[in-house]
């Protein structure tokens, strides 16, 4: 099921989101989660998202569970460091990627972001940190 609220959100705090087609399923400070489908136009050879659609996903899913997790009194957050491991191709269906925060500090917000495909199976791990503004 389609979250339109937190859709919503992604497409005007990040219009790119909108964009590529991501569609957030759930959001709340615990757990932020969206998915991507699988296009051709969005596919490196042979038919795999590329890494970037993938970092996207993962950078806006992020970014969203850091804004979430904000200490009062501050507005927003920017990505100051982010590690990608990328384990297995998506050619087909979703990339769904879950947020949780791992530090919710008043400088710094670290969040671990995974991505799955339709089976289940973990495609790539990300761990960012978002500075506080």
């Amino acid at each position: 099921m389609i979250d339109e609220t937190g859709t919503k959100l992604f497409h005007q705090s990040m219009p790119f989101t909108e964009r590529l087609g991501i569609e957030v399923l759930e959001h709340g400070p615990e757990l932020v989660r969206s998915r991507i489908a699988w296009d051709e136009s969005l596919c490196t050879l042979g038919g795999m998202l590329h890494g970037g659609v993938l970092m996207s996903l993962a950078d806006a899913t992020g970014a969203v569970c850091a804004f979430l997790n904000l200490p009062e009194g501050k507005q927003g957050t920017t990505t100051v460091e982010s590690k990608s491991n990328f384990l297995r191709a998506v050619r087909s269906g979703h990339a769904v990627a879950s947020a949780r925060p791992l530090h919710a500090g008043r400088s710094f917000i670290v969040v671990e972001t995974e991505i799955r495909d339709d089976a289940e199976k973990l495609v790539a791990k990300v761990t960012q940190t978002q500075a506080v503004l």
